[in-house]
């Protein structure tokens, strides 16, 4: 199946600002991110649902990153509140920060390490599908 032009723009313009502002994202360290969301801050999942099945941060909510671009109105409480995004490894969760720091949300910060970091960290982790 062809992915459609509008899928395409949307994933090139991901890449391009991952990649263009990956060094002035905002970011935090684990310990930090997990102080924040203790405080108030939507810590987001921006990985798959198999992926958050297999070990997530608890309070954490599940968008994953190819769907975060249509489901801002779930999280658009949130525009002027801190955002602490997190995935695998950083990598996407960067990307992610990208977009809705573009999407005017003012205090989005990428997560150092992601899900990698946060167990080598200590931190506490739940297995089981994301709520509905």
């Amino acid at each position: 199946m062809k992915p459609t032009l509008g899928k395409s723009l949307l994933a090139s313009a991901l890449l391009a600002l991952a990649a263009a502002a990956s060094a002035g994202l905002p970011a935090v360290n684990v310990k930090q991110a997990a102080a924040l969301q203790s405080s108030g801050a939507l810590l987001l999942d921006v990985r798959e649902a198999d992926e958050y099945a297999q070990g997530h941060a608890p309070g954490s909510t599940l968008i994953p990153l190819g769907q975060l671009a249509q489901r801002l109105k779930e999280i658009a409480p949130f525009k002027n509140q801190r955002v602490v995004l997190i995935c695998r490894s950083g990598r996407r969760s960067a990307q992610a920060t990208a977009l809705l720091e573009t999407a005017g949300f003012s205090a989005a910060s990428n997560i150092e390490g992601g899900m990698l970091a946060w167990q080598q960290a200590g931190l506490p982790v739940l297995t089981g599908a994301a709520s509905r």
